[in-house]
C-alpha cells in the first residue's frame, strides 16, 4: 500500500477517504483536517485564550498537542471524577503529558466539591454517565469564565458527534439537536464552546496518537457499562465498514440542512433563562443541574 500524497510505503489506511498515508503525511493529513475545521467554522483565533479539557484519553492529548504546535494559547483543564484508581490513572497520565509539554494544566477535584461520582452513583437514581456529564460541563463552563478564556475546546471526534446525534435524533430532542454542533458562541453566562476534532475520526485519532508516542489513560471507566452511546458507536461502526464515509456525511448534512432548522425552533420554544441562586451558573429552574444533584447528596447523606 503506498502513500497518496508521496507515494511511500503507507502506514495508515483511511478507506472514508479512499486514501493512504506514510507518516509524516498522515500527520499533515491530521494538521489539515484541524485547521480546516477552525478556519471553516470560526472556531477560535490566535488571539484567543483556550482551555482544553484533558480526560487523558487519545482524543484530548492529541488536540492539546496539536493546538500547542500550531502556537495556539492553551491551558488544560482536567476534572478528577472521584473514582478511585481509575481517576488516579487518568489524571496521571494528564499532569505527566501536560509536565512533558509545557503545557499549564488546571484541575478540578470533584471530591473537594462534594460530588465523586462513587457518590453520586450509590445515592442519585439517575443514570450515572447523563450526571457525570452534566457535572463536568458545569465545571468547565465555570472554570472558563472564572479563569478569563475565551474559548472552551473538548476533544470530541467525529464517532462521539455521529452518535450524539443519532441519539439525538432517536428522540427528537429539540434542545439538543439545535444546538449540536461544532461550535456554539459565547452568550451571557456560557463560554464559547468548540470541538476542533469533528473532522477526525476516532481511529484516526488513535494513529496520531500512537505515532506522536502519547501515552494516554485508555482504561474504560468502570461505570460506564452498559452505555447507549456505546451501543450506538458501533452501529455506527459498522455501517461505516460497509459504507466508507458515511459518518461524515451524516454529520455534514446534519450541519448544512438540519441544525439550522432545529435552531429555529429552539429559538421559538426556548426557556429563559436566569442565574442560579446557588452558583450564578445558567439554568431555566429554580437551581441549575448540579446545584439539584448537590441538595439531593446533601438531603441523602445529612451532609
Amino acid at each position: 500500500m503506498k502513500c497518496k500524497r508521496c507515494k511511500e510505503q503507507a502506514v495508515v489506511g483511511l478507506p472514508s477517504h479512499n486514501a493512504a498515508f506514510c507518516e509524516p503525511c498522515f500527520l499533515g493529513f491530521f494538521r489539515k483536517q484541524i485547521e480546516t475545521a477552525i478556519r471553516r467554522q470560526k472556531l477560535f483565533t490566535h488571539e484567543d485564550r483556550i482551555l482544553v479539557a484533558l480526560s487523558g484519553g487519545k482524543d484530548s492529548l492529541s488536540l492539546m498537542l496539536e493546538l500547542g504546535e500550531l502556537g495556539y494559547d492553551v491551558t488544560g483543564l482536567h476534572i478528577d471524577l472521584g473514582i478511585g484508581e481509575s481517576s488516579r490513572k487518568a489524571r496521571a497520565k494528564v499532569e505527566a503529558f501536560c509536565e512533558k509539554h509545557g503545557f499549564a494544566l488546571r484541575v478540578a477535584e470533584m471530591e473537594k466539591e462534594g460530588l465523586p461520582m462513587p457518590l453520586v452513583k450509590q445515592h442519585i437514581k439517575r443514570p450515572i454517565c447523563s450526571v457525570c456529564g452534566k457535572v463536568k460541563r458545569h465545571y468547565f463552563n465555570r472554570i472558563a469564565r472564572e479563569g478569563g478564556f475565551t474559548v472552551l475546546a473538548t476533544g470530541h471526534n467525529l464517532d462521539d458527534e455521529v452518535a450524539r446525534l443519532f441519539a439525538n435524533t432517536l428522540r427528537w430532542d429539540v434542545s439538543y439537536l439545535s444546538d449540536q454542533g461544532p461550535k456554539l458562541p459565547a452568550e451571557e453566562g456560557f463560554a464559547s464552546k468548540v470541538k476542533p476534532l469533528f473532522r477526525l475520526s476516532e481511529y484516526e485519532t488513535a494513529h496520531y496518537a500512537f505515532l506522536k508516542g502519547i501515552e494516554i489513560h485508555s482504561d474504560p471507566c468502570p461505570f460506564s457499562s452498559g452505555a447507549s452511546f456505546t451501543s450506538h458507536k458501533l452501529l455506527w461502526s459498522e455501517l461505516e465498514h460497509r459504507s466508507p464515509g458515511q459518518k461524515f456525511n451524516f454529520y455534514e448534512s446534519f450541519l448544512r440542512q438540519g441544525r439550522p432548522a432545529f435552531a429555529q425552533l429552539e429559538k421559538e420554544q426556548g426557556a429563559e433563562l436566569h442565574s442560579c441562586p446557588d452558583c450564578g451558573s445558567p439554568t431555566s429552574t429554580d437551581l441549575c443541574g448540579v446545584c439539584r444533584v448537590r441538595a439531593m447528596l446533601a438531603e441523602k447523606t445529612g451532609a
